[in-house]
């Protein structure tokens, strides 16, 4: 399962079967669900039950996987349990069967076989558009929004990043926040740890992981969850370049148009405009097809088959100089969060990783083994020439040992105890700051202790040679 399907479907395993059950009315959401979240054996279990009536044996079922896959076969049953696919019959005096849910095998017939009048699948606009917008033009579109929210949260490092026609709103930024990818100080965005890791992912991840976001957050906006996960599976199942009436659209799946279109992911001329389209990062939604390479990269390089054809575009030396043949702004403020950049050329940047640059970039919450991460996947193919190792060792090893040089020793503020005048008041001082929870250090030898306050110590010290002279 790829990292988009997983976040969808960790989200979708906690929601109520009555939820599922609403959302299996829909077409496209069960066919969605099929095509995306299922394993091809939990494919073949549904495909061969679709069409009959009656419950089939688990034993039935089970006789048709080989023994060594033994594990695959209960992964694939109990994937289809918890996305209320399949359920178990249990009648007496007969053996235990599995049987499709409905609606969703209803929905899933029809929408293999086609029929109905549920329009699930959209309503393309049987009028031409005025103004009728391209695939080349749907593609810059969704590039300059989707650029531009990863360039909010790699600003921090000074470089403008997002397109100037670009302006994100209030509730991109408030979303990036509520999902701790940004932390705002004073009035700048700065990257997390869990917003570098997001830089990372492919953008298919990436595009799930803020819908995700937007569905935690949507009952506090008041929109009915079942309303958008249903119009988020719609999305995915339209034509790329094909324009849709609104007019079926509800209420809560009208307002999603306006927040969808500030990330790129639907476009329409005007929020009174009578049709939308999709673009590239809404149609790829329920497909295994990228939407995009890597951060970026352009559209047209989506098209390629396979992921291996993404060139990279860091060399890095033994010195640890670091050249990178790029001229994307969104890429040269990435490297920038933990590289000391010195020149920059039209088509190249150079510069150099620094003790200080990675200390600084360990202070934002990004990780050594992030930084690793980013290096290797975006290596030229240059460096990739060695099968052994694409980054050079001594320059992985400084970058995690600098890492682990911050972490080395950790300060605490509090206040050095000692000269008591015998064993025994050490020893009922110490036991007392134990059980009130300040001790942080002791030394018997020495007859010493550590403490985050004093206050409480104090008076007990005071209270104990109060008792010492009434004795």
């Amino acid at each position: 399962m790829s990292g988009s399907s997983l976040r969808s479907f960790e989200y979708l395993e906690g929601l109520s079967g009555t939820v599922f059950n609403r959302l299996y009315r829909q077409p496209s959401t069960a066919l969605a669900i099929f095509r995306r979240m299922l394993p091809h054996l939990a494919k073949s279990f549904v495909m061969a039950m679709l069409y009959i009536s009656h419950p089939l044996p688990v034993s039935d079922l089970e006789a048709w996987v080989r023994p060594d896959s033994k594990r695959q076969r209960d992964y694939a049953f109990s994937l289809l349990e918890r996305l209320h696919v399949m359920t178990i019959v249990t009648q007496p005096g007969k053996a235990r069967a599995y049987v499709l849910t409905n609606p969703f095998a209803s929905s899933l017939r029809l929408a293999l076989t086609g029929g109905g009048n549920h329009k699930s699948f959209g309503v393309p606009c049987n009028t031409p558009s005025k103004h009728p917008v391209g695939v080349s033009e749907l593609d810059e579109f969704a590039r300059r929004q989707w650029e531009s929210v990863l360039g909010y949260m790699v600003g921090s490092t000074g470089i403008d990043v997002g397109d100037e026609g670009v302006k994100l709103s209030q509730g991109v930024k408030t979303l990036l926040q509520a999902g701790g990818l940004v932390q705002v100080r004073g009035r700048k965005a700065e990257i997390t740890k869990e917003g570098f890791a997001f830089i990372l992912q492919e953008v298919n991840a990436q595009v799930w992981t803020v819908l995700i976001y937007y569905l935690d957050n949507a009952e506090n906006l008041r929109m009915d969850v079942v309303d958008v996960l249903s119009f988020l599976f719609l999305l995915g199942s339209l034509e790329l370049g094909q324009d849709y009436s609104k007019a079926t659209l509800t209420p809560t799946q009208l307002q999603m148009l306006e927040d969808l279109g500030d990330f790129g992911i639907v476009y329409q001329s005007s929020p009174t405009s009578t049709r939308f389209y999709p673009t590239r990062l809404a149609t790829t939604l329920t497909s295994d097809s990228s939407a995009l390479r890597s951060v970026g990269s352009n559209f047209n390089n989506a098209l390629t088959s396979s992921s291996d054809g993404a060139k990279g575009f860091i060399v890095i030396e033994t010195n640890y100089r670091i050249y990178a043949y790029t001229h994307s702004n969104l890429q040269i403020a990435i490297l920038q969060l933990f590289t000391r950049l010195s020149t920059r050329y039209p088509n190249m940047v150079a510069g150099k990783i620094t003790r200080d640059s990675i200390r600084r970039a360990v202070a934002m919450g990004i990780t050594s083994d992030q930084i690793i991460s980013f290096l290797s996947t975006h290596a030229h193919p240059q460096m990739r020439k060695n099968n052994t190792m694409i980054l050079p060792p001594t320059v992985v090893d400084q970058i995690r040992l600098w890492q682990i040089e911050g972490e080395r020793m950790t300060s605490t503020v509090g206040f050095l105890l000692k000269d008591f005048v015998g064993q025994r008041e050490f020893e009922d001082v110490c036991r007392y700051a134990e059980e009130i929870g300040v001790l942080v250090w002791k030394n018997e030898t020495r007859r010493m202790f550590f403490v985050t306050k004093h206050e409480q110590i104090a008076q007990f010290i005071r209270v104990r040679k109060e008792a010492g002279k009434k004795v």
